[in-house]
């Protein structure tokens, strides 16, 4: 684990000092990385950053693929063609891209068309939190998968199939590419 200060308290105000901010942005920031998994925070010893594990990786992968299962079995009826368009547009950025950043908010914007067609904002909120915690593998996609001409195509391989109207072809051909891709990354880590 790295340590990014023995001090709680120091930290914010080093950091504050370096991004010239006050210490409230700062504190914020850390609690919300804190919420999201990324550190774990002890008062008065500091914030750690907390490793890559495949345990989490696997319990965040297992929770997302159940609700993007419910998510993509509703959303289907309520999605027009020009939805179908506009992410498989998405799906091939987020393929192509080597930036985990754009990966990232190529992804959420390609699950709001999902998750909007399903009219369930509870499923939203609770997909959008677990998305939050997998942002921390993305980075180790890209080292898994470097070259994007390889990369799995589980989001275009969902589409392909909901234009052609079979949503339950289209679920498992998602899952299938998903969970090969989870499966590396978990192998991956265990290996470390």
């Amino acid at each position: 684990m790295m340590s990014l200060s023995q001090e709680t308290g120091s930290l914010s105000l080093e950091l504050a000092k370096r991004f010239e901010v006050s210490r409230s942005p700062i504190r914020e920031a850390l609690q919300g990385l804190e919420k999201e998994g990324t550190v774990i925070a002890e008062p008065y010893k500091g914030a750690v950053v907390k490793p890559l594990s495949p345990e989490e990786a696997l319990d965040i992968a297992e929770l997302r693929l159940a609700v993007i299962t419910l998510a993509a079995k509703t959303a289907y009826r309520h999605l027009s063609p020009a939805d179908f368009d506009l992410a498989y547009g998405l799906a091939k950025q987020i393929t192509r891209s080597n930036s985990a950043k754009e990966q990232f908010e190529c992804n959420r914007r390609f699950w709001d068309i999902i998750f909007e067609g399903t009219r369930r904002p509870i499923r939203w909120e609770v997909f959008r939190q677990l998305d939050d915690r997998m942002t921390r593998y993305y980075p180790l996609f890209d080292k898994l998968f470097p070259d994007p001409a390889k990369r799995p195509r589980q989001h275009e391989a969902l589409i392909d199939f909901y234009r052609k109207g079979k949503v339950e072809e289209a679920v498992r051909a998602f899952k299938k590419n998903y969970l090969e891709v989870v499966h590396r990354m978990i192998d991956h880590l265990k290996s470390e």
